[in-house]
């Protein structure tokens, strides 16, 4: 998430009452989750396991739970519970509605057909010449390019699904992030597509996805993607052109999938993967799993 305006350690440090170290007016430019941070922006981490992830990122301010050596070139925010307070900068800052309060009447372009039924949130952008069905939820700050064509049912811009477990309960990362879809998309019915926790979920130019698909936040999905129904794709992958998915196909978070890659049916993918034909409960060249299930006829 980008502020509005650009915000210092120490009005930041003064706005959550951490401890901070460097100078005061070190520039702040917004928030992001660690797969897609950038620099002048904070990330956070509440482990230490992750404390060199997030203090070798490219984060140039970082929000941790316990003093460090602070990197050259960077500044700490100290806090008893980074989470917390992470969610408390996104929500100051943010201006997702969730649909409660005003909303301002979205941008259309010409020729776009809406469904009466549709519900749009805060600061949509629809191009032109669109097709959106009955039931279509359009969060927040969602962007939607020309020649997009959205069937019933579907919802562009929910939550991420993104906790931790606290005290016994589950505790939420608020998401701020938004979703983008490029121009000539097709998305059929009733799939979900999350927005990005701070940053932005990405559906590329001529993608086509079937029905019931699911893609997690802050994904990006490359240019003439084609996926099949009942696919689930967690948060922060990127899909890169060209790739096709078959039904029921599984993929971990995080993970990269070069273009041109295909995976078939059922595939459940755990691991980045270079270009290729794949197949398997756990993804393997499909001409690898074709021998060995020769050799095992063949016993």
């Amino acid at each position: 998430m980008t502020f509005s305006q650009p915000q210092t350690l120490k009005s930041i440090a003064d706005f959550i009452q951490a401890k901070y170290i460097g100078s005061d007016d070190f520039k702040i430019l917004g928030t992001n989750e660690i797969h897609r941070v950038k620099a002048g922006e904070i990330v956070f981490v509440n482990h230490p396991k992750y404390y060199d992830k997030a203090l070798n990122s490219e984060a140039t301010i970082i929000l941790i739970d316990k003093e460090v050596d602070c990197p050259e070139g960077k500044a700490l925010l100290i806090s008893d519970d980074p989470f917390r307070d992470f969610n408390k900068i996104n929500l100051h800052f943010s201006t997702i509605s969730d649909f409660f309060g005003d909303i301002s009447k979205p941008e259309i372009g010409e020729n776009s057909k809406i469904h009466p039924s549709v519900v749009i949130g805060n600061n949509v952008k629809i191009g032109k010449n669109c097709i959106i069905y009955p039931n279509v939820v359009i969060g927040d700050d969602t962007v939607i390019g020309d020649n997009v064509f959205i069937q019933a049912n579907t919802v562009l811009g929910g939550n991420a699904f993104y906790y931790r477990k606290l005290y016994g309960n589950y505790d939420r990362l608020i998401s701020v992030g938004n979703v983008v879809v490029e121009d000539n998309v097709q998305i059929g019915v009733g799939c979900t597509i999350d927005r990005g926790v701070t940053d932005i979920t990405v559906i590329g130019e001529g993608s086509i996805l079937d029905n019931q698909i699911q893609i997690g936040h802050d994904t990006v999905i490359g240019k003439r993607c084609l996926i099949a129904s009942q696919t689930g794709i967690a948060g922060c992958c990127i899909i890169e052109d060209d790739v096709t998915i078959w039904g029921q196909v599984g993929m971990a978070s995080g993970l990269t999938i070069e273009s041109g890659t295909v995976l078939l049916a059922k595939t459940g993918v755990n691991r980045n993967l270079k270009k290729g034909t794949y197949f398997g409960a756990i993804a393997e060249e499909f001409r690898d799993y074709l021998k060995k299930e020769v050799k095992l006829r063949n016993l």
